[in-house]
């Protein structure tokens, strides 16, 4: 299996992993030598659709047979098995059967490629459906629509690191102008407390210390079970689970990020340090004029606000967020004014992205379109800036202390008790590491060590053990 994109497509491979392996089907390491090669594709911009279209072609380097699932596999269909007839393409609904799919790939029987269709006329679907649906295994009804990444009974784990995504919910409500997504992940469905709380400790049972909470966007988790504070009542569950010493939330939407939620985030009440203090919020921008443009909402100032509130309550908060360069109608003033915003806000990470034109986006019909060279060097422009700003807030951290949760032993690399890891500010995948010297003998994966920041390295931190490290609860 080869996964492209976010965090999300992570576990729905771990769910297709999990449904061919009951199939009786292996997984490898390598692609020579295999029979199939299943590529999970991103589609959520220009340059995430060209890497999975490069990723298909080179498996079918491999000799063998190519399926194409995912994103962009859902959102294109039958356009993209005819422009890449080396790949048979699949859809979300073939989820549930992909292993009878791999059979007829494998046996040469021909699949028609699907017809995209607007994944938010089929959810939310019917309450009966959804019961079904949400009864997990045995329960579904065949006309229900596949939600991806929502079985975990079918999970099986790729990674063997410390840390694991755990879906809560799919699909988006809102109706950002530049993004596609909803059209082909679907209206946003929550998954239940239960079942996010059984997966949790499925995960721990696996040797997982740390949960990263994932979805297109988890400020809105509960609204569609009838409780809107359901995020907020679900983490100290999850902090509890026994074995679990971190969890993060992913992917909060900054318009809906209610004084409770920001405040359990941010420790208050408790939770034995277990929730870290960490704000993933996608501003995408912060000039108000062309947030509303975008058909978001908020501004520098509204910005700075939620930073100052959450730093009053967890002083070492961690921050990031991803923006925008180029989106139609941008002008100089609109980049000031970003520049503005990440000059006071200083984030802890930052992705620069240009904009893109994507089917079916309200921003696709825009006027103001600029030239992809004014694009490119305004996100040359950013970028200088970003990684000016997320070294010196790394270099502000001298002296802190962080709790490092260890990933990756490099002492005979680097020399005894030399750890790499990540401390609570730090996205296991997307923030910079930490590394750690002075890490007693016997320390193991998913631990978590006290340390001081005594050094950087751009936004990577350098430190230095403060006490033996104590083994994560239930190990």
């Amino acid at each position: 299996m080869v996964t492209l994109g976010c965090a999300r497509n992570e576990v729905d491979s771990e769910e297709l992993a999990g449904r061919l392996a009951a199939e009786g089907y292996q997984l490898v390491e390598d692609a020579e030598g295999a029979d199939a090669v299943l590529v999970n594709t991103c589609g959520f911009i220009e340059t995430a659709k060209k890497d999975s279209v490069d990723a298909i072609l080179a498996a079918t380097d491999s000799g063998a047979s190519v399926v194409a699932v995912g994103c962009m596999a859902e959102r294109y269909g039958s356009e993209l098995a005819g422009a890449l007839p080396e790949a048979t393409v699949l859809g979300f609904d073939d989820y549930s059967a992909i292993g009878d799919r791999l059979d007829d790939v494998l046996a040469g029987r021909p699949l028609v490629p699907h017809t995209p269709r607007d994944r938010r006329t089929l959810l939310p679907i019917s309450p009966v459906q959804r019961s079904a649906v949400l009864a997990g295994a045995g329960g579904r009804v065949d006309d229900a629509p596949a939600i991806p990444g929502h079985d975990w009974l079918r999970r099986r784990r790729l990674a063997s690191g410390p840390s694991a995504a755990l879906k809560l919910a799919s699909g988006c409500d809102r109706r950002c102008a530049f993004c596609a997504i909803p059209a082909f992940r679907g209206a946003f469905v929550s998954r239940p407390p239960a079942d996010v709380l059984s997966e949790a400790r499925w995960l721990a049972s696996q040797g997982v210390t740390e949960l990263v909470l994932v979805s297109e966007n988890s400020t809105s988790y509960g609204k569609d079970l009838g409780d809107l504070r359901s995020l907020e009542k679900l983490l100290p569950e999850l902090a509890a689970v026994e074995g679990i010493v971190r969890v993060r939330v992913a992917y909060l939407q900054p318009a809906e990020l209610r004084p409770g939620l920001l405040e359990v985030i941010a420790g208050k009440g408790g939770h034995g340090g277990v929730i870290a203090p960490y704000f993933d919020l996608s501003f995408q921008h912060s000039s108000p004029t062309l947030l509303r443009r975008m058909r978001r909402f908020g501004g520098t100032d509204d910005f700075l606000r939620t930073i100052e509130r959450a730093r009053s309550l967890a002083p070492g908060a961690g921050f990031r967020t991803n923006v925008i360069l180029g989106f139609p109608g941008e002008t100089e003033d609109d980049v000031a004014e970003l520049e503005r915003f990440l000059t006071e806000g200083r984030l802890d990470a930052v992705g620069v992205f240009g904009y893109s034109d994507e089917e079916g986006t309200e921003a696709m019909r825009l006027d103001g379109k600029l030239d992809q060279a004014e694009i490119d060097a305004r996100v040359r422009r950013i970028t200088d800036l970003v990684e000016e700003l997320t070294a010196q807030r790394a270099e502000e951290r001298i002296g802190e202390s962080v709790e490092v949760l260890l990933a990756e032993d490099l002492s005979a690399e680097e020399g005894p008790g030399t750890w790499l890891g990540h401390a609570a500010h730090q996205d296991p995948d997307a923030d910079g590491t930490t590394t750690v010297t002075g890490v007693p003998d016997g320390a193991v994966a998913g631990q978590l060590v006290a340390a001081e920041v005594v050094g950087t390295e751009g936004i990577d931190l350098v430190a230095t053990a403060l006490v033996p490290a104590a083994p994560a609860a239930g190990r």
